[in-house]
């Protein structure tokens, strides 16, 4: 089966295509970065020109994969919608992938893992996973302030791509591993785990997940 991974979520994206297999194999077939700032007018014709590339048509996709967030407001949008509207079409399952828990994923860490991003503003994006992760496993997913990341993250392995927040944490004494830049590649992998296991959305479920502080917080923090 085909399978098209979207990543829209930050300053660049890209999308994947791959190969499954019944044995649970997957294969990335073709990767095309995105470049940002022009998500909305690239989007649907790079998908066009990937599927042409490889003799094939959007009604051989079989299943979807595509952040979900934390991330660029814009850039998520773009991307969520295009699922949304190929998957009302095709008719196929959609993987919703956290960018939190894909550097969790494509860390191979084990135990307690703090997944951060930086989530601009002097804030973290953090992503708290138990792995090898278990059915009754439960991330939390959540936005701290710099000084609060690393007090939280005091006796959890750091994953991070971000070069600063690798500093940081290191700096404070905390276990560190740094993982490369996220791609659409990682998140057909994380995403064909999902659909294997049965966790998939329909359209109408897929949402953002911005993991954003209400105007009423950040009006507070500024106040403080």
């Amino acid at each position: 089966m085909l399978l098209l991974a979207i990543d829209t979520s930050g300053k660049n994206g890209s999308i994947a295509l791959a190969r499954t297999d019944d044995s649970g194999h997957i294969e990335i077939v073709d990767i095309d970065p995105l470049v940002g700032g022009a998500f909305s007018a690239q989007l649907i014709p790079q998908i066009s020109e990937m599927l042409s590339r490889h003799v094939v048509n959007k009604f051989n996709i079989d299943a979807l994969a595509v952040t979900s967030g934390p991330g660029s407001f814009t850039g998520l949008r773009v991307g969520l919608a295009a699922v949304k509207a190929l998957a009302e079409v095709l008719h196929k399952p959609i993987a919703a992938v956290s960018l939190l828990e894909l550097c969790a994923f494509v860390s191979g860490a084990q135990g307690k893992v703090m997944a951060a991003l930086d989530a601009g503003r002097g804030d973290v994006y953090v992503g708290e996973h138990e792995l090898p992760a278990t059915p009754r496993s439960v991330a939390r997913e959540y936005l701290l302030t710099a000084s609060e990341f690393l007090s939280h993250a005091k006796g959890w392995t750091v994953v991070t791509h971000d070069g600063g927040l690798a500093s940081s944490a290191s700096a404070d004494g905390l276990s560190v591993t740094v993982i490369p830049p996220l791609t659409a590649a990682g998140v057909a992998h994380l995403g064909w785990l999902k659909i294997q296991q049965g966790a998939t959305v329909t359209p109408d479920e897929l949402e953002a997940n911005y993991i954003r502080r209400t105007d009423a917080e950040m009006l507070e923090k500024i106040r403080s």
